[in-house]
């Protein structure tokens, strides 16, 4: 019996990393939408610039845990290059997410506190499908093929030669210093 088939492993990891990133983004977004309203209800601030302010809270916190947890397996070579990478990508997704924000309450005239709550949630959701596409694309990179299996042996050979030292291996190789022609008479 064969073990699992490549599209199967691809969509199970597809699937473990759109929980992990969920995980991480519905923690940013709680961040974003609390300091959202604090912001708003405590300073002066008009509703985009609260909401800018909020994005780039929700922005930070959200970098430490895609780095850390969603993404901690994928290439850490190049950080100063991934974290511009996802400064741009998070600006993008500011745009959008305030961008919508900005044209329910100055276009549209929704500027009621329930109505900016909606529409700054509405954001944040549009802008996350973009967030998603470029992180996994362009931002935390997957480690090329060969290294991902050149990392694979490294460890199996790791479990073996721990299980080879502590004579629980199944191997046919003998330990050392025991004799290949068996016991003496």
């Amino acid at each position: 019996m064969s073990g699992p088939s490549p599209l199967r492993s691809r969509l199970e990891l597809l699937g473990r990393e759109i929980v992990k990133f969920g995980a991480v983004g519905g923690a940013g977004v709680l961040v974003n939408l609390v300091v959202f309203n604090l912001v708003r209800h405590t300073t002066e601030l008009p509703v985009v610039r609260a909401g800018i302010v909020a994005t780039v809270v929700a922005i930070l916190f959200n970098y430490v845990g895609f780095r850390y947890f969603t993404y901690r397996d994928r290439d850490k070579s190049g950080r100063t290059k991934e974290l511009a990478l996802f400064v741009f990508f998070s600006a993008v997704g500011l745009v959008i997410e305030n961008g919508i924000l900005y044209a329910a309450t100055y276009w549209c005239g929704w500027n009621t506190p329930l109505q900016n709550n909606v529409f700054k949630f509405l954001g944040i959701g549009i802008a996350t499908l973009f967030r998603f596409w470029s992180y996994r694309s362009w931002v935390f990179r997957a480690l090329p093929a060969k290294e991902r299996t050149d990392a694979k042996e490294a460890a199996e050979a790791v479990e073996a030669a721990e299980g080879f030292l502590s004579g629980s291996g199944a191997s046919a190789e003998p330990r050392a210093g025991a004799s290949r022609r068996g016991p003496r008479a």
